[in-house]
């Protein structure tokens, strides 16, 4: 089961987010999402545990429990949605972004 964390601290580990998660059985796989250009954490992240009980014991366990003082939110990761691209500058409203040129 993909499992949602968020409102993580912002100097949490993806070791220490994987201990949390240990305690209520086997963590395949952690990831902390970070910002692409400061490399600073985004304050949510991802554990992937494959046992449906085990994961689903540590989301009751684990949602509004403190870490490092702020309270996680923590729940069954939803597929991710399709967003359209953005399409730029030139993209809609007579090509120009917005402005037509008009008065």
């Amino acid at each position: 089961m993909n499992i949602y964390v968020g409102n993580l601290p912002r100097n949490l580990s993806e070791g220490e987010l994987r201990e949390a998660f240990e305690a209520y059985g086997e963590v395949s796989a952690v990831s902390i999402i970070k910002d692409k250009y400061s490399g600073q954490s985004r304050g949510f992240g991802f554990v992937e545990m494959p046992n449906r009980e085990e994961a689903a014991n540590a989301i009751a366990a684990l949602n509004g429990q403190e870490i490092k003082g702020r309270p996680l939110t923590v729940n069954e990761a939803r597929p991710r949605e399709e967003r359209p691209r953005n399409q730029g500058f030139f993209s809609r409203k007579g090509g120009r972004g917005g402005f037509s040129g008009r008065r």
